[in-house]
């Protein structure tokens, strides 16, 4: 286990990134000489996973036009370019947007040794938290989700129920409820032979922020974790998740933005 930050981000590269596992049942894994890819349904993700960290700029743009050209066989209306700040070339984010991308909201790539988080579960008096184990556990993750964020779960209820139903052992739910009602929801990605799980969702309701929900959804999933003999937990964190995950012990090694290419005809 290592704590240096140059060290954790070349073995989060090449673990979860140049090493990247199918994320879910349905989906493949795809790699070339310069960048790996995820390829699957419509409503799985797909995109860009990792580049090549001597990509030079001919290369580059011979990759981005491969991957347009790839995603469009395979009858794909968008797929992501998930670019990295400290992926080459530097001007990488500007070749894609150049070639129609357009770019999404960044997010801190926060890593943490499990054995550092507190596993505690501390909650406020009314809550409680149980494991999603079914359908209607993945339709209250996604009402707490739609009423935390607003945005549509629709693409995530399937990506949820594939991995509920085909591959139980490479997935967390959590619910935090109030009475029958949900008001926080979390999932943990688990991934086989790296090392590494990653925590996912954590939106909670307007009213129950500040609470401390958060944080005990964190606690739940770093114990499961610790159980299972994961070595690292990762999250892509929000700007309002990021300053709490911090603090927790998670260390920010870079930024990533999604590049999303749409076809408009």
């Amino acid at each position: 286990m290592t704590h240096d930050h140059d060290a954790l981000l070349s073995l989060f590269d090449h673990e979860m990134r140049e090493r990247a596992r199918p994320d879910g049942p349905g989906v493949r894994v795809e790699r070339t000489a310069d960048v790996v890819r995820q390829v699957g349904a419509a409503s799985d993700w797909n995109g860009v996973v990792w580049s090549a960290p001597d990509l030079d700029a001919v290369r580059a743009d011979a990759a981005i036009a491969a991957q347009v050209e790839r995603f469009t066989e395979l009858g794909l209306a968008e797929f992501e370019w998930k670019l990295y700040a400290h992926d080459r070339p530097a001007d990488l984010g500007q070749r894609l947007r150049a070639a129609g991308f357009v770019a999404e909201e960044p997010e801190t790539l926060l890593v943490a040794p499990v054995a550092d988080l507190p596993t505690t579960v501390e909650l406020p008096e009314g809550v409680r938290l149980r494991t999603v184990t079914d359908a209607a556990d993945v339709e209250l993750m996604a009402r707490a989700h739609e009423r935390a964020f607003g945005s549509d779960w629709s693409r995530l209820r399937h990506q949820v129920l594939a991995r509920l139903t085909e591959a139980p052992d490479s997935f967390v739910g959590v619910l935090a409820m109030v009475g029958d009602e949900p008001v926080s929801s979390a999932r943990m990605e688990l991934y086989p032979g790296t090392g590494f799980a990653g925590l996912w969702g954590g939106g909670t309701v307007e009213p129950w922020r500040g609470k401390g929900i958060y944080r005990a959804l964190v606690a739940f999933r770093a114990a499961i974790a610790t159980e299972r003999g994961y070595t690292y937990l990762q999250v892509d964190a929000t700007e309002q998740s990021r300053p709490i995950l911090q603090r927790l012990g998670f260390t920010a090694l870079s930024t990533t933005t999604p590049y999303v290419y749409r076809r408009t005809a």
